[in-house]
Parts: C-alpha cells; structure tokens; sequence
C-alpha cells in the first residue's frame, strides 16, 4: 500500500498555513488561516479524515480597527500544563511598506476542557527584541523547558524574515536571549522573496527535527529542514544544521505546487503525518496570498536509515 495515498486529499479545502494537534483526548484539533483572513476557527475529529466534515467554530474574529484588525494569520492550538493556547499573527492594515506587513504575533488563552467552547482570553502581543514584522510562532517543550520559535524581520538583514527561538517564562512571555537559527541564503530560499517561516517542530531518533517554509508563497514555496540532536543546547545556533537543499517541494506530476507551512501530527495507528496546504494550479492570477485556494492535506512519511525525515514529495 502507498502510505502517501491514504488519506483523501485535501482533508479540508481553502485552509492554508494548517496545524492539526492530537490530544490525550482522542481528538485531532485543526485550525487554519481562513481566506478572509477575519477569524480564527477551531474544529474537532476523533480521525483526521473526519475533519473535512467537522463543524467548525469560531473561537475569535478581528476587531474593526488597531492591531487586530487586519490579515488574521497562521493560528496554532497548544495545550500546555493544563490550559489552551492558540498562537496567531494580525495586522493593523492590509497594506505593506518597504514590501512588509505589520504583523505581530499574539496569543489567546482558554482554561476549558474543550477549547471548542469556554472563553478565549486575549494574553495580548508577544514581545521580542524588535517592534517589527513577526508571525508564524510555534511552541514546543523538551526537557522541562517552553521554547517559542517564530519569523521575524530584523531590521539589520536584507530580506523579509528569519527564524528565531527563545525560552518562555510563561505561554505568553519570552525571557532570556532571543537567537536566529536560520535566515534565507540558498537560492530556492529566495525566490520572490527572502523568507523562512512557517516552523514546525518534530522530536524523533534522538534529534529535533524543525521544518519551515521558504519563498513566494506561489509555486516556488518549499520546505528547509533544520536540524539538533536532543542533547545540544537548543538556543546556540551552532547546535542546529540546514539542509542545502528543499526536502518537500512542488510536484509538477501530481500538479501539486507551493507545499508548504506544515504541521505534524500522527496517524490513528501511530504513523508520522506531515500536514501542510498546496495548491493543485499553478498560475494565479494576483497576489499569491489572496487566492483561496491553498488546501490542507496530510501524507503519512517515513525515515531514512541515518534517522532523518523522507517527505518524498506530494501526492
């Protein structure tokens, strides 16, 4: 059996930048930047396929005007100690400067056993060392410790964002030094546009595996891998290596394009899941970003015999 036909792709339609969360509960939570780029849903299957008919729910919408008032972006859903948080990035405008959103990145709290209902807290925007573009953050924790991972602008480096990570002293604050681990430099990192994001973090075979995404976010978005073995120190960008080249790109046989901002999660036997959205066309019209069609799928992936990810490529 091809693993990577298991799953009826897409799992959900016109759902980009997707992130499927499995509980203790039995649940698989999804949540997903929306076309409109006005909310932030939340929906619930106890199976992965089960999501694409999942009542969705609305957990939060945009204000009118200020800093959450334009392009909702890249929401996430943690459970940490107890509680629900969901990561997101919003701006005050939809229009760019020097080629740049507003972003910044925020969070949201919800003490309920289900974070489909109860009340959403707003924790308010997460500080860094710069007041500029920030998104995409995800958070994971090894050995006792929070670590927040996210895309930023900084204002000394040429390009549109670098990938960055910090210890939390809660979910909602950083502490300590904030470190770049990895700013676009390889040809397929800057096509477009100079941009790593997108990050995903994976612990398996003694190593941490942090996936993220590269490029316009058009046919030629893709995805790098960084890599640390579970003993290192994580906030020392030496502890990390880049791969040199994409590990999951378009698939111009599949007419697949621009796979990208994954998540992982895994099967309901256990099997690694690599989520992520593409498109099945490659020409748009207009701004990439504001074509709906991006749509959540998930593939079943394997390993290579030096312990590191085999995506393959989509299907």
């Amino acid at each position: 059996m091809d693993k990577n036909k298991r799953y009826a792709n897409p799992v959900v339609e016109q759902r980009a930048d997707p992130w499927i969360y499995k509980h203790t509960d039995g649940y698989y939570y999804f949540t997903a930047s929306v076309p409109e780029y006005d909310r932030i849903e939340l929906r619930r299957s106890t199976t992965l396929a089960g999501l694409k008919e999942a009542e969705p729910s609305v957990v939060w919408r945009k204000y009118e005007t200020g800093p959450l008032s334009a392009n909702i972006w890249a929401p996430e859903i943690h459970e940490i100690d107890g509680k629900w948080y969901i990561y997101f990035a919003a701006a005050r405008t939809t229009e760019t400067k020097d080629g740049l959103f507003d972003h910044r990145m925020y969070a949201l709290e919800n003490a309920s056993a289900n974070p489909l209902e109860g009340k959403w807290e707003e924790k308010g925007q997460i500080r860094t060392q710069w007041d500029s573009f920030a998104l995409d953050a995800t958070v994971f924790r090894h050995r006792g410790v929070i670590y927040y991972v996210w895309a930023q602008k900084d204002p000394d480096i040429p390009g549109n964002s670098n990938l960055y990570i910090s210890a939390m002293e809660n979910p909602w604050t950083l502490k300590g030094k904030q470190v770049m681990l990895a700013k676009p430099e390889y040809d397929w990192e800057v096509i477009g546009f100079l941009v790593n994001e997108g990050p995903a973090v994976l612990k398996r075979n003694g190593r941490l595996f942090l996936s993220y995404s590269a490029s316009a976010t058009d046919h030629h978005y893709c995805m790098g891998l960084l890599t640390a073995d579970e003993d290192a120190d994580l906030l020392e960008p030496k502890s990390w290596s880049k791969s040199p080249a994409p590990v999951f790109r378009t698939n111009e046989e599949a007419s697949l394009y621009g796979p990208g901002h994954n998540s992982f999660t895994v099967s309901e036997d256990g099997e690694d899941v690599l989520v992520y959205h593409a498109r099945d066309y490659k020409d748009i019209e207009g701004d990439p970003l504001y074509d709906p069609n991006r749509h959540t799928r998930a593939q079943v992936f394997g390993w290579k015999d030096d312990g590191t990810p085999d995506f393959g490529l989509p299907k």
